[in-house]
């Protein structure tokens, strides 16, 4: 379902779904029917390419792509940690519990929005480090991150402590090479205001552009 104006960037508490069942089922659990429509996977691109270029195997590739994903999110203000700087002031911290159907793997996301790099590893990335900030649409400089035109801009998306209306992302594999930058913010897809992120994977010389929907649950 389309995101409420509750929910913006500075609030992403809840639980958001990438679908890739049939409407008449909810993607959370088969003992609960509903007839609301969900967002289906077509209006994200497929992680495929990227997946590839980040090393994951095949057989992984192919369970997430078909996976309904649902992210837990917990949004909040605390000071840095760990601390880059004991006397540090308190910052936005975005955890993210990330749960998959089909058997997948879940995964734990801490995102600290001080742009300070942290050291992470999970099954599916294996180690990497990352940093993330709050941005505002002047800062973007690579085109497709910057969305010209799509993005929901203004006072009612501002979250940021400057008024700004995303969450720059940036990651790091330690071993394999790539980099991700994501952009998160709220677009009108099919006419509803959703949650996305534009994602760039890049590897060498080799790039890969991701769109990634997702439908507020609850």
């Amino acid at each position: 379902m389309a995101a409420p104006q509750t929910k913006t960037i500075k609030d992403l508490n809840g639980k958001w779904v990438m679908v890739c069942l049939p409407s008449r089922a909810s993607p959370l659990s088969s003992h609960k029917p509903t007839n609301t429509p969900m967002q289906n996977k077509t209006q994200s691109t497929s992680v495929e390419p990227g997946l590839a270029l980040q090393g994951v195997g095949w057989v992984t590739r192919k369970a997430v792509s078909m996976a309904t994903l649902t992210l837990h999110v917990k949004q909040y203000n605390a000071p840095p940690s760990p601390p880059a700087d004991p006397s540090s002031a308190e910052v936005t911290h975005i955890e993210i519990e990330q749960t998959g159907t089909g058997g997948l793997k879940g995964s734990t996301e801490k995102r600290c929005l001080d742009y300070t790099f942290r050291e992470h590893s999970d099954w599916l990335f294996g180690s990497v480090r990352g940093q993330s900030r709050w941005i505002a649409p002047g800062e973007i400089h690579d085109a497709y991150l910057k969305g010209e035109g799509l993005w929901l801009e203004g006072d009612a998306e501002a979250g940021g402590p400057n008024g700004e209306t995303h969450v720059l992302s940036h990651v790091e594999s330690v071993d394999n090479g790539w980099t991700a930058t994501q952009i998160w913010g709220f677009q009108l897809v099919d006419g509803e205001r959703k949650h996305v992120r534009h994602i760039v994977i890049a590897k060498g010389s080799d790039r890969v552009q991701l769109k990634l929907v997702y439908d507020f649950f609850e």
